[in-house]
């Protein structure tokens, strides 16, 4: 039987946390349950960022140090030993966006590169992750998938993105390191997830390297993953899979409400969650097929996971199932569900503090917009400053 009080033991969730770094996360958790203050914080940072005023030692010591690793790998490694003391593998996250030159996609690729030698030497980092339009133009992958035809320079372009992709994977294979590749938005992700197939079909035999990720906000993604599951057995490559929710709702609607077609996103939550739950039950089904990396910060998805694992007899810490948190969030779920034996990997976001702002700016404004989670943090965190009488 599974204890489905397991998320309760704060414990074991908070063990790593020092009473001030507790106190730290108690206030951030506050700020950001008010979206006005979500609001106004978000404003004042970016305006006080553009006009160089000296905040980022104030953003370094609150909002960043709770939800990054640091700035730089070597920044990072304090707390990916830190998190291995409880059996919590880290996946070292470059959250840079936004780039659109030749020279700074060549320059992520060598940082992934160089993540992936970090891991050979570290038990602790066994997943790297990168995003497509880290390596390539999104305006050319939404060209592939709208299938427009390419211009001869394009083409060039486009044979480099996948130049990229297969040296991460590649080099990924060689020292035995999963690859987790990003979805991004709908209008270019056809593009990525053919590319991510190719790769796939290279270097996904015998031990399953290159995952895609499947964002279950979308109503097309269970049908997806079918087909590929009969395209992958048709050809003989296993798949990985990433699942998420999904991370770009309110754009995705508003460009098919502008555009006049059909949503991608799920009608509601709800739809979503079946969604999300659909998927995860066909891929423990079919577990020796599909390698799946659980990407949740829902309790009750993580329940039906171990018990599906359970009804499969899939063992806790079988290669094919991780679950994944970000860093700095769902600490009752990664480090109860690490105790119990399961893989659980903490996704740990790094890079100079003015490039990683847009990614903490999503994840304040995330924890807002997601009724409940907020209050759950809070809540978890007011029950353990209150064992520890802090």
């Amino acid at each position: 039987m599974i204890n489905r009080s397991l998320f309760e033991n704060t414990a074991t969730a908070f063990a790593l946390k020092s009473d001030s770094e507790l106190e730290r996360a108690y206030f951030l958790f506050k700020m950001i349950s008010s979206q006005p203050l979500v609001r106004i914080g978000t404003a004042a940072t970016n305006f006080a960022l553009k006009a160089n005023l000296p905040v980022e030692g104030l953003i370094r010591s609150t909002v960043f140090d709770h939800f990054c690793g640091g700035v730089n790998e070597e920044d990072c490694l304090s707390v990916i030993d830190k998190l291995y003391t409880k059996g919590v593998s880290s996946v070292l996250d470059y959250s840079v966006e936004g780039k659109e030159v030749e020279e700074e996609f060549d320059s992520a690729l060598e940082k992934i590169l160089k993540i992936i030698h970090f891991c050979d030497e570290r038990e602790a980092m066994p997943i790297v992750v990168f995003k497509p339009t880290g390596f390539g133009r999104f305006s050319l992958y939404q060209k592939k998938t709208e299938g427009k035809a390419l211009t001869a320079s394009e083409k060039e372009e486009w044979y480099r993105i996948v130049k990229r992709f297969d040296a991460v994977c590649k080099l990924a294979k060689e020292k035995d390191v999963e690859v987790l590749i990003d979805a991004e938005e709908s209008w270019m992700q056809d593009a990525a997830d053919d590319l991510v197939v190719d790769m796939m079909r290279k270097y996904n035999n015998g031990k399953t390297i290159v995952y895609n990720t499947i964002q279950c906000y979308r109503w097309d993604r269970f049908e997806y993953v079918k087909k590929l599951h009969k395209q992958a057995k048709d050809e003989g490559f296993s798949i990985g899979l990433k699942i998420v929710r999904g991370a770009y709702m309110e754009k995705e609607r508003n460009r098919a409400e502008e555009n006049g077609y059909e949503s991608p996103i799920c009608e509601n939550k709800k739809a979503t969650d079946d969604t999300f739950n659909k998927t995860l039950s066909y891929s423990l089904e079919n577990s020796k097929d599909i390698s799946v990396f659980i990407g949740t910060h829902n309790e009750e998805s993580c329940y039906l996971a171990m018990e599906l694992m359970a009804t499969y007899g899939i063992s806790k810490d079988d290669n094919n199932v991780w679950f994944g948190q970000l860093y700095g969030m769902s600490d009752h779920i990664s480090y109860n569900l690490a105790a119990e034996g399961y893989n659980v990997a903490k996704y740990i976001p790094f890079g100079p503090v003015k490039d990683v702002m847009p990614y903490l700016i999503r994840r304040a404004e995330e924890n807002t917009s997601v009724a409940g989670q907020t209050n759950r943090e809070l809540t978890l965190l007011k029950t353990e400053r209150k064992r520890r009488k802090v």
